[in-house]
C-alpha cells in the first residue's frame, strides 16, 4: 500500500508540513472514532515484538505522545508550550502509569528513566516521569 512507503509521506511532508499533519492527525480522528476501535486489538511493535493492545489503551499512548512529543517540538524551537489543563489533567494519569525501571536504559525505548518530580506542575510531572526535563530549553 503506498501510503506506508516512506518516499511517499515524505513527498507530501516536504511540500506542505503543516497541512500533511492536519492531514495526518485527521485520519487519525477518524480512525480512533470508528466503531469497534476500543476494542480492537492494535499491533504496537516498539513495545516489543507481538506486542498488541486494546484500542483504548493505543488511543491513550497516542495521546501521550500528542502532548509530550508537543512539547518535544516547542522546547527544540524555544517556544513556550501550554496544553489546555483539561488535556493535561486528562493525561497525568496515563503517563503516570508508564512504568519505570531499568528497561528504560535499553536501545530504542520510547522513554528515558524517570526524573525526581522536584514539586514540578501537572505537566512537569508528566514530562519529569518519561524523562524529560522540563527546565531544558534551547
Amino acid at each position: 500500500m503506498d501510503v506506508w512507503r516512506v518516499e511517499s509521506v515524505m513527498d507530501a511532508v516536504r511540500a506542505d508540513p503543516a497541512g500533511a499533519y492536519a492531514a495526518a492527525a485527521h485520519d487519525v480522528l477518524e480512525a480512533f472514532a470508528a466503531e469497534g476501535t476500543a476494542d480492537a486489538q492494535f499491533a504496537l511493535p516498539e513495545f516489543g515484538e507481538g506486542a498488541a493492545f486494546p484500542g483504548d489503551i493505543a488511543m491513550g499512548f497516542h495521546f501521550v505522545d500528542y502532548v509530550v512529543h508537543g512539547w518535544d517540538i516547542a522546547a527544540s524551537l524555544g517556544v513556550r508550550y501550554e496544553p489546555p489543563a483539561e488535556v493535561v489533567a486528562a493525561v497525568l494519569p496515563l503517563a503516570l502509569a508508564v512504568p519505570d525501571g531499568d528497561f528504560r536504559d535499553a536501545d530504542a525505548v520510547p522513554f528515558a528513566r524517570a526524573l525526581e518530580p522536584s514539586g514540578a506542575d501537572d505537566l512537569g510531572r508528566i514530562l519529569r516521569h518519561l524523562g524529560r526535563n522540563p527546565d531544558w530549553v534551547k
